[in-house]
């Protein structure tokens, strides 16, 4: 379970990810995550993408290429989200935040690998 960064409550309980939006090939070395903000202009998007972001990559094999976007027609700014998301150079520059680096830390802290 992932924490959501404004409420107390987990991304799941939110209705944000879930299991049908989820697809792991382990074949193809692939997981694929499509998350709803839980309003279109929801400002903590991106940070939300992020968090779904770093858990994946720690706790899968480093083989596995992760996409996380963001539910189609679910968000006003879906199209630059997903950019900002998908990219790896804009991905660590935001992990060099130590600011950001630590809430990441916090949404994902009472997860299980």
């Amino acid at each position: 379970h992932l924490n959501d960064p404004e409420h107390p409550l987990t991304l799941e309980q939110l209705n944000v990810v879930g299991l049908g939006n989820i697809a792991v090939d382990d074949g193809r070395s692939s997981c694929d995550v499509r998350f709803t903000p839980t309003i279109p202009h929801c400002s903590m998007a991106t940070l939300i993408g992020l968090c779904i972001r770093v858990k994946l990559i720690r706790s899968l094999p480093a083989r596995f290429k992760v996409t996380v976007t963001i539910t189609p027609g679910t968000h006003a700014s879906e199209l630059a989200v997903n950019k900002q998301l998908n990219d790896k150079e804009r991905v660590a520059a935001a992990l060099e935040n130590t600011h950001l680096l630590k809430v990441v830390n916090q949404c994902i802290s009472r997860t299980c690998s």
